[in-house]
């Protein structure tokens, strides 16, 4: 009889490991020889894939929706700070922003409101509507024109405070089109403003 018991713990014994091997070949898995092929294989996927990623940034052609998108949010954000600062006279803030030749232009139209003895007021609304109008690739370089439609207050007051110009009291619709440039080959993320047109 104990020899039967000794048989059927044996039995028990076996079952039990054959068991717990079952379960860690289906959670650990087993080699098959094709792990070095697989690693190969997803490492050219994944560098194709940030290649491709790359010359989508750089070429316009594949400028969709989701890269306007994009842009739009950061073109929104660098106008009305542009405005914001230009109005206040504060150009050293906004100088990454800004190409030197749009630089300079600001730079001249608040020596001239200055040596007036002129100050500006404005009280930046919010923006209505913002619109990629054109965009293009010129050689290394790339230039987005963006149309703005805003809402601003704002006047020009003389050195007595008296209002020359604008309604401090009245908002009024303003449409800007400016143009973005960046250099492709940049690591600066910056859009710089190269144009304006009211």
């Amino acid at each position: 009889m104990n020899y039967s018991f000794e048989y059927i713990d044996i039995i028990l014994l076996a079952m039990i490991a054959g068991f717990i091997f079952l379960r860690l070949r289906g959670i650990l898995g087993k080699k098959t020889g094709f792990e070095d092929e697989i690693k190969s294989n997803f490492h050219q996927e994944t560098a194709d894939v940030n290649e491709a990623n790359v010359k989508k940034n750089l070429d316009f052609e594949t400028f969709d929706e989701k890269a306007k998108k994009e842009f739009l949010k950061g073109a929104q954000i660098a106008y009305e700070t542009i405005v914001t600062n230009f109005s206040n006279g504060k150009l050293k803030d906004i100088k990454s922003l800004l190409d030197l030749n749009v630089y300079e232009q600001f730079n001249s139209a608040l020596d001239e409101r200055k040596s007036k003895n002129y100050s500006s007021e404005t009280t930046f609304v919010g923006i209505n509507s913002a619109e990629i109008k054109d965009h293009k690739q010129n050689k290394n370089m790339l230039e987005v024109t963006v149309e703005f439609v805003s809402e601003i207050i704002s006047c020009i007051k003389d050195k007595e405070n008296k209002v020359i110009s604008g309604d401090p009291k009245k908002i009024k619709k303003v449409h800007d089109v400016w143009k973005f440039s960046k250099d492709s080959r940049s690591n600066n993320p910056n859009w710089l403003l190269i144009d304006t047109q009211a």
